[in-house]
């Protein structure tokens, strides 16, 4: 049997979305899920979360691409509202990103996470995997080394795979090369720094809610890493998500999707499982 992480991303972000994300965790259905802690809806979200303590992975999803920042961030959010990420990409390739605002405001919201949920988290990764792009990388392994003692850190989440594993699942090649190469070395600098991450990654969609997701779904299983993990996306549509995020009405076929036998009969033929990291080292 292989164990894999099904990590779904972007609880807070709206209450929908979180809404959808806690009835797949009381189904056991995610090991895994990250909070946006800059979105309004976290404190009282995170009340809820709290039941799940222990039985799931709870981490950061840290954000620079929406909504609003926690910190004053003059350069990156000069009207009090973070950039979308082909902005944030372009700064980055210009080298021209703030990265002592990107610093304090990652430190705010993991600040947000420990005021809310009593603790540190199972693990840190970002929205739109920006905590990997390779000119936020120092700053952002500076922040987790300095904020948390070897052997107590968060694992932190790489979504670099090896180029063989990507072909091999033949699914969305082109977006899965494309995160390869914006975030390059991010899991050898991992590597070297000691901190705990995942081997092995999928889940890129085209989030087209006409697709055959389970069908989708069926490739992350194959050509898994040794710590292999699953981003998903699964939630309701309510008013706020249209006008924060371009991803909507595919949530919630995801959401439908692992909520029902279908999920759990592709696990079974591919012979794999649901597992959490925390703790595995």
């Amino acid at each position: 049997m292989v164990g894999f992480v099904l990590c779904a991303d972007d609880f807070a972000m709206t209450a929908g979305i979180s809404r959808g994300i806690l009835e797949l965790l009381a189904a056991r259905r995610l090991t895994a899920t990250g909070a946006m802690t800059n979105r309004p809806h976290w404190p009282r979200d995170a009340a809820a979360l709290l039941d799940f303590d222990g039985v799931a992975d709870l981490g950061v999803h840290l954000n620079l691409t929406c909504g609003k920042p926690l910190t004053r961030m003059p350069v990156l959010a000069p009207d009090g509202r973070l950039p979308g990420l082909k902005r944030l990409i372009a700064l980055s390739l210009a080298g021209r990103l703030p990265l002592e605002e990107i610093r304090h405001e990652f430190g705010a919201q993991l600040d947000g996470f420990e005021h809310q949920m009593g603790r540190a988290p199972d693990f840190v990764d970002g929205h739109q995997h920006v905590h990997g792009l390779k000119a936020i990388q120092p700053v952002f392994l500076d922040v987790i080394a300095r904020r948390y003692q070897v052997g107590t850190r968060p694992y932190v989440r790489t979504p670099e795979d090896r180029k063989l594993r990507i072909l091999r699942r033949g699914a969305f090649i082109a977006k899965a090369f494309q995160v390869r190469q914006l975030t390059i070395g991010f899991g050898h600098r991992l590597e070297l720094a000691g901190f705990p991450f995942n081997d092995g990654f999928a889940g890129f969609s085209g989030f087209d809610p006409a697709s055959d997701y389970a069908a989708q779904f069926a490739t992350y299983l194959k050509a898994p890493g040794k710590r292999h993990l699953v981003m998903c996306h699964p939630g309701y549509v309510d008013e706020e998500l249209p006008g924060l995020d371009p991803v909507t009405t595919a949530r919630e076929t995801e959401l439908a999707f692992f909520a029902s036998e279908r999920f759990a009969e592709i696990c079974a033929r591919a012979n794999a499982t649901p597992v959490r990291m925390a703790g595995a080292g």
